[in-house]
């Protein structure tokens, strides 16, 4: 079982990002995949999570109307658009599996390896 996250890079502040975190081991059918992210000094905190396999989508307010979680059956691949980047959402991002989506990261039992997404001009 693993997830890969990739998509990260440095952008400017309104900039945009698609993080992708493909599956391989398990099919998304019996997943919720949710993306956290941690920043140097703070806590992991969550982002987003798409549910399965009714495909319900949820959200940090803190990225709310500015991100887009989705998957891709097919690629065994879930995404998270960002757009409107602002410098507080520089940190690393983790995707993880869990049986639901839920905000602890601890109810979650495989992670990526995160991908490092850095905002700033």
């Amino acid at each position: 079982v693993q997830l890969q996250a990739s998509g990260g890079g440095l952008v400017q502040p309104g900039g945009s990002l698609r993080l992708s975190c493909v599956a391989s081991g398990f099919t998304l059918d019996y997943y919720a995949i949710g993306w956290f992210r941690q920043a140097p000094g703070k806590e992991r905190e969550g982002v987003s999570c798409i549910s399965s396999p009714d495909g319900n989508t949820y959200y940090a307010d803190s990225v709310k109307g500015r991100s887009t979680i989705s998957r891709d059956k097919a690629k065994n691949t879930v995404y998270l658009q960002m757009t409107k980047l602002k410098p507080e959402d520089t940190a690393v991002y983790y995707c993880a599996a869990a049986r639901g989506c839920a905000p602890e990261a601890t109810l979650y039992d495989y992670w990526g390896q995160g991908t490092q997404v850095t905002v700033s001009s």
